[in-house]
């Protein structure tokens, strides 16, 4: 017999939704028997999807997956059935639009004339060789809290090369240097196509349609109970003397205004989410400047900080929440009303609709990049609406075109930029009365990169732990990358595997330096 009977799960994101499957798949637990707690009012995390044709549409981020590297994922997605056809699983309907829509990007990078460079140019000297290398075979306890811009030269840092791995990723120049490195050995395989993204598989809607409904679905008709609006600030620990065991005793919560705690009993086990990277979002619209918010308000960081102050082991969530200024930065949806932007880009451009991927301003002072998705993007969406999402990671700085920062910027003004990188400037008018602009300021989207000690990440089971695990992207998990779905799933599986004592094997970290061929072709590839 399991060792639990029962679960509560703190949390709604991919991690969250991935123990419940696996509690019930994997580990035998009834989905009756699984609470999952919320604080807002919708599931899914950072997962999202939402709005409407009228007021606009909003994505706070777009995921990219691929084969190798996202086994965890998959291995949960092959279970659950897809929305538009239950006969086949949502792995399947991935795979398959994939097989029709290859990504391949003709204008990976965007000079300040307007020109579309040879993004299969690196741009690499023998020193920025020499310095990849050296950061690649340097153990992580040598890199220690190293920023990026300490490891490698400005030279590096102004290379093609940069430009598209940093946008790829959302690496800023200040991030971990230990970080850096696992991502670029996590996904290796992808050097010889970083110019194109020919590696890269998308979902044909948002993965808050394609992926977080149908687990929700999955998980309802098993049982599972949601308890939204549900704000888990707090937990207490049984008192076990000095045997150092951590045994969770009291969950805390503020439900509509009033405290709300639940017990857990000797058969009972809780998987909490850590911290959250989209936590005190806002959105701005055509007219205002989404707000930043400097002091965390979500109950994932404050939870997270209660427990850490209770007991040792269990991390230091002020390296990651502590620093909003180095951690944040703005994504933008365009709902149009008219195809004639998004003609108009892939006539400049070549790439079929929903192939391009990622385009990046290599000159923009805000380095914007956007993404135009394969149309329908949402569910629902009606013909003749279009969308495209993108982002800047440099914030503070003023733009080549608009007189403010992108901190300050309007949707509207954002869509200026914009059109004047594409050099579209004579179509502005037109564009700007048929699209609406919700920009979103996430205080915390790229924290997880934070230059950071070993310890300030807690294990998936703290030490002596008995009855809990710890979930999302602030947890410890040897060479695998965090600001990845796949990390969060690998996270449950560890998590959901340890506490039940489920005798199988968590899908094996892909290592692309082992396989000959990947590693001669990107060998090649940074050799010149």
């Amino acid at each position: 017999m399991p060792p639990f009977q029962q679960a509560l799960i703190v949390g709604s994101g991919i991690g969250a939704l991935s123990a419940a499957v696996l509690l019930i798949r994997d580990a035998g637990m009834h989905g009756s028997r699984i609470r999952i707690l919320e604080e807002l009012p919708l599931p899914g995390g950072a997962l999202d999807g939402a709005g409407n044709a009228r007021q606009g549409y909003v994505t706070r981020g777009g995921r990219m997956f691929t084969d190798e590297t996202y086994t965890c994922l998959w291995n949960v997605l092959d279970s659950i059935p897809s929305l538009g056809t239950p006969s086949r699983t949502v792995h399947e309907e991935v795979r398959a639009f994939n097989q029709q829509v290859h990504s391949h990007a003709n204008a990976r990078l965007i000079d300040r004339h307007h020109r579309i460079l040879d993004a299969s140019d690196l741009g690499f000297d023998l020193q920025d060789r020499l310095e990849l290398m050296r950061l690649l075979a340097m153990p992580e306890r040598a890199l220690g809290t190293k920023r990026i811009e300490e490891w490698l030269s400005p030279h590096f840092l102004d290379t093609n090369f940069w430009a598209m791995w940093r946008t790829t990723f959302a690496f800023q120049n200040w991030h971990s240097a230990v970080e850096l490195k696992r991502y670029m050995l996590r996904f290796l395989q992808e050097l010889p196509r970083i110019h194109t993204l020919g590696g890269v598989r998308r979902t044909e809607l948002n993965q808050y349609d394609t992926i977080v409904r149908p687990m929700v679905r999955w998980l309802l008709a098993h049982g599972v109970l949601f308890e939204f609006g549900t704000r888990v600030v707090d937990a207490d620990f049984a008192d076990t003397g000095a045997s150092g065991e951590l045994r969770l005793q009291t969950l805390h919560c503020v439900r509509d205004g009033r405290p709300v705690t639940y017990e857990l009993g000797p058969q009972d086990c809780a998987l909490l989410t850590l911290g959250s990277m989209t936590a005190d979002s806002r959105n701005g619209d055509d007219h205002q400047a989404p707000e930043l918010v400097r002091e965390p308000r979500d109950g994932a960081w404050t939870l997270w900080k209660n427990l850490a102050r209770k007991a040792p082991g269990l991390g230091r969530p002020e390296a990651f929440c502590g620093h909003v200024d180095e951690s944040k930065w703005e994504s933008f949806t365009l709902t149009m009303r008219s195809p004639a932007l998004l003609e108009r880009i892939q006539a400049f451009t070549g790439n079929a609709p929903g192939t391009g991927g990622l385009m990046t301003f290599k000159d923009s002072s805000w380095l914007m990049s956007i993404v135009v998705p394969h149309a329908p993007h949402f569910d629902a969406q009606p013909e003749g609406v279009f969308t495209l999402w993108g982002y800047g990671l440099l914030l503070e700085t003023r733009g080549n075109y608009i007189d403010r920062t992108m901190a300050q910027a309007t949707g509207q003004e954002i869509l200026t930029e914009l059109l004047h990188h594409l050099g579209f400037e004579d179509m502005l008018d037109d564009v700007r009365r048929t699209t609406t602009v919700v920009p979103v300021m996430m205080p915390y989207i790229t924290s997880e990169f934070e230059c950071r000690a070993y310890s300030d990440r807690p294990p998936v089971i703290p030490h002596g732990a008995k009855n809990f695990a710890l979930l999302g992207q602030y947890v410890e998990i040897a060479e695998d990358v965090v600001f990845t779905v796949e990390y969060s799933v690998r996270g449950a599986m560890h998590g959901v595997y340890g506490l039940m004592g489920v005798d199988k094997q968590v899908p094996p970290i892909y290592h692309g330096i082992a396989d000959p061929k990947v590693a001669l072709a990107s060998l090649r590839t940074l050799m010149g």
